[in-house]
């Protein structure tokens, strides 16, 4: 399978999110924010902690509901879907923290990936292709996930999400707890992803590395978006370099 199948025509965003306000509680978490994202982009999401990032990414898989505005994905409204419709549709994310199933084999949590997909032959070609494209985990196939490396078990995050063939691949602070070697080998891949048509919602603290690996950003503070704009103006604006660039 290539990815560039997948990649959906630029002329409209692929998802669309309008006026989204979320809160936990009496806090408000988001506050009316505007989003797009279009078919083979990298977009970016930067902010400090606290900011709503995170909160963005699991209002769109609807693992909390908005207290108002609306979510679009291709066109169509997904503000009420449930989290397994909206994978069923073509959006997976891979989780803050992995969450890789600890107890089950590399190959069990590829599989689980595959969980809204029915045909036996595509998914085992998809688990191939995972392997080729991350050789560390088919090295670790029938390892449990729990004694991967903190990296490996990101890797299997990620390829797990990508088992579901989203058309739009949401990724949760893929460098978090990684050493910074690590980091770069992720970064890697996700640029060979970008390359390979995959459309990506990036959240990521380290503000430079997301910059460099997008194509357009967006600055999150307080539930607010203050900035957005190509990646590369981004690095080179005076308050982002002030803000999260050092």
């Amino acid at each position: 399978m290539s990815y560039s199948e997948l990649k959906p025509p630029a002329k409209a965003p692929l998802l669309q999110i309008q006026q989204l306000c979320v809160n936990y509680g009496g806090i408000e978490a988001l506050r009316g924010i505007d989003l797009e994202v279009y078919g083979g982009e990298v977009v970016t999401l930067i902010g400090a902690n606290g900011a709503g990032k995170s909160t963005t990414l699991r209002a769109i898989s609807r693992l909390i509901p908005p207290r108002s505005g609306q979510i679009y994905f291709q066109g169509r409204k997904i503000t009420a879907y449930r989290p397994d419709q909206v994978v069923k549709l073509g959006i997976a994310q891979s989780p803050e923290g992995r969450r890789v199933l600890a107890h089950q084999t590399v190959l069990d949590n590829l599989e689980l990936g595959a969980y809204t997909r029915d045909h036996g032959a595509d998914i085992r070609a998809d688990i191939d292709y995972q392997f080729q494209t991350f050789p560390r985990l088919a090295e670790r196939r029938h390892q449990l996930a729990g004694t991967l490396s903190g990296g490996e078990q990101q890797m299997l995050a990620i390829a797990r999400a990508l088992m579901s063939r989203p058309q739009l691949l949401l990724l949760d602070e893929p460098s978090l707890g990684l050493a910074p070697t690590i980091v770069l080998e992720i970064f890697a891949i996700i640029q060979s992803l970008h390359t390979a048509g995959v459309t990506i919602l990036l959240v990521e603290q380290n503000a430079t590395l997301a910059l460099q690996a997008a194509d357009r950003g967006y600055v999150l503070e307080a539930g607010c978006i203050t900035l957005e704009g190509p990646a590369t103006e981004l690095l080179t604006n005076e308050q982002v370099k002030r803000a999260y660039l050092g």
